[in-house]
């Protein structure tokens, strides 16, 4: 019995210890798609990349189309609204004008038939006669185009012009909006690899595209439907 209890006391010679392995299946297949996958994983997301890329580019390039459109719109409506108001104070003119002749010529008319001496007569009304052409010609005067009635006229004309650029404006300033959150998006795909945000850029761009289209071609539609 000592014998046999001395024996196992005995430490083992040749026997050392040893780390297990893990021989876990699992992570066994995914380091060998890592290792088979990974480049065509890695070269597939560098394609999606030049897209977006290319994406921003195209985006960018229509943001300076909207903001160079927007900027002429804008000029164009300054200088019809400096146009406009020029020609209505010209217009006051021609008005004040009209009224100081009427009442002048109204004054000398009532005071005619009293009038005794006949030359002092022919005078006055030759001086009414004068006074009378003059008002009509601050009324109207299509060859100078200068008249109350043509000064009202180009006028107006001036302020629908205004009015049409500034529409014009707003929508070049909401495509623009529009085209920068879409840059902002793609980009913002690139650094988190989220494909859907690319998707919402695109979406954005088209918004922009159409209504820099509008500002372009029918600025006066959606002004029409929202009224």
């Amino acid at each position: 019995m000592k014998a046999r209890q001395a024996a196992c006391a005995a430490p083992r010679v040749g026997y050392t210890l040893r780390p297990r392995l893990n021989h876990d299946p699992k992570s066994k297949s995914e380091t060998l798609m890592a290792h088979e996958f990974g480049p065509e994983l890695e070269e597939h997301e560098k394609r999606n990349n030049k897209r977006i890329a290319l994406l921003i580019a195209i985006l960018a390039l229509f943001l300076a189309l909207s903001e160079m459109l927007g900027k002429s719109a804008q000029t164009e409506a300054l200088g019809a609204n400096v146009e406009a108001s020029d020609l209505w104070a010209f217009y006051q003119a021609r008005v004040i004008r009209i009224t100081t002749l009427r009442t002048a010529t109204d004054a000398l008319k009532v005071d005619l038939p009293v009038v005794n001496d006949q030359g002092v007569k022919e005078a006055r009304q030759k001086l009414i006669d004068d006074w009378q052409k003059t008002i009509e010609r601050y009324e109207s005067d299509p060859k100078k185009n200068d008249g109350r009635k043509e000064l009202e006229d180009r006028a107006r004309k001036q302020e629908d012009k205004r009015d049409s650029s500034l529409t014009e404006y707003h929508h070049y300033e909401f495509a623009s909006a529009a085209l920068q959150i879409g840059i902002v998006l793609a980009s913002a795909s690139i650094i988190t690899s989220t494909v859907l945000l690319a998707w919402l850029g695109i979406a954005f761009g088209v918004a922009g595209v159409a209504l820099m289209s509008l500002g372009f071609w029918a600025p006066h539609v959606l002004h029409g439907l929202l009224i």
